[in-house]
């Protein structure tokens, strides 16, 4: 199961993963652990492969870029999974494979041929990672599992937005994202219990369960005084002045943390009259009073730029930050300074630009090695060669 081009580097160099999963919760798990050094086999439908792939425009080469941006450090096999060949195929590759990652509906015809049970029998040394979009149980177990759908049933809908306004999904894919960054915190204890153990794990999550865990304060909110919540724009619910501000060019943020920190921001804004108003000495009776602290920030704000309001925040110690735009991140020097941004060797569009792992290691960030692969471009090194020969496994572009 050596597939790598590159030898296989990092914490993770030596662990196989077997990734069956389509879309982005799994996929983005995969790269992840591919990025830290595990050799990943990503197993597609060969007609077309992962769904992603024609998710576009934009595309590049023959794959949508939404693909490109989540499958780097992988290869690419192409297999039936419903036919006996697929699966026997797929169990040659368990066989020796430490982790496999799967996202099949719950009670699906794929669930149950690829049951944990059965394959935790037969490998005991494997560890599982199941994710769904509502979990295995439960009234839900059976709704469809795109982002939106767990971001609307899961609440986050619910507080994203501004006060009155339509009801707002946040900018990235946090129902995926969610589940994908759980499960791979769950995979990694497993791993590290098997270290102590030598047996395997069954690992699951569902983008509904990790919705519910990135309420943290909302949640415990709502707990305390039984208030159903709603959105805040860019507010805070516990913090005030915690949100976007209008300059007289754009808008920026200020996040004052503390009391402290509220009288530099009435220094700085040479607002005397706020600093002494006992309503709004502490963060409690800021957040009572929101609306009229706000209309005020505001109307001094609102006298200067940008640019103005951040550097005189960033030299007096304030945390306040311009509202950047994609490409004034890509282009700021902070980003290239961390080495966020590197470019990997693709065999049909040449450099592509890839945003990188964002943990360091001995103080060295994982580098990029190895390109999203094309559909199918490792069946002849990894795939058994009765299976190639098959109709169904030939690798389709």
């Amino acid at each position: 199961m050596n597939t790598h081009p590159h030898a296989p580097t990092g914490p993770l160099a030596g662990i196989k993963v077997v990734d069956l999963s389509k879309i982005l919760a799994g996929p983005y798990a995969t790269m992840s652990l591919a990025d830290l050094g595990a050799e990943v086999i990503k197993v597609e439908h060969p007609e077309g492969g992962d769904p992603t792939r024609s998710w576009g425009p934009p595309k590049l080469g023959d794959d949508a870029t939404y693909y490109l941006a989540i499958n780097r450090g992988k290869s690419s096999v192409t297999i039936d999974l419903k036919s006996e060949e697929g699966q026997e195929a797929v169990h040659h590759m368990l066989a020796e494979a430490d982790v496999l990652v799967e996202n099949f509906r719950p009670g699906s015809g794929l669930q149950q041929v690829f049951d944990y049970r059965k394959l935790s029998e037969r490998y005991p040394h494997l560890v599982i990672l199941h994710i769904s979009a509502f979990g295995d149980h439960g009234p839900l177990r059976d709704e469809p599992g795109y982002d939106m759908i767990a971001q609307a049933a899961g609440g986050l809908m619910s507080l994203t937005g501004e006060p009155g306004g339509a009801p707002v999904k946040a900018g990235f894919a946090m129902g995926d994202l969610g589940a994908s960054l759980f499960g791979i915190i769950g995979l990694l204890a497993a791993l590290y219990e098997r270290s102590r153990t030598g047996l395997g794990q069954y690992v699951t999550t569902s983008l509904y369960e990790c919705q519910l865990a990135l309420h943290v304060n909302w949640a415990t909110n709502y707990f305390a005084n039984g208030k159903r919540p709603g959105p805040l724009g860019s507010g805070h619910p516990n913090l005030v002045p915690y949100q976007a501000y209008p300059a007289s060019d754009g808008h920026f943020v200020i996040a004052v943390g503390n009391d402290s920190l509220w009288q530099r921001l009435c220094a700085v804004i040479e607002r005397p009259d706020l600093a002494a108003d006992p309503e709004l000495a502490t963060n409690s009776g800021r957040v009572v009073n929101r609306e009229r602290l706000n209309a005020e920030l505001e109307k001094t704000l609102c006298t200067a730029s940008v640019q103005h309001w951040c550097d005189l925040f960033s030299s007096r110690g304030v945390p306040a930050s311009p509202i950047r735009s994609l490409d004034e991140v890509y282009a700021h020097p902070h980003t290239a300074a961390l080495d966020m941004l590197q470019t990997v060797e693709h065999p049909v569009i040449g450099g592509l630009k890839q945003v990188a792992f964002p943990v360091n290691f001995r103080g060295q960030r994982p580098q990029v090695t190895l390109a999203p692969p094309e559909l199918g471009a490792d069946n002849e090194t990894i795939l058994p060669s009765h299976v190639i020969r098959q109709p169904h496994a030939s690798a389709t572009t």
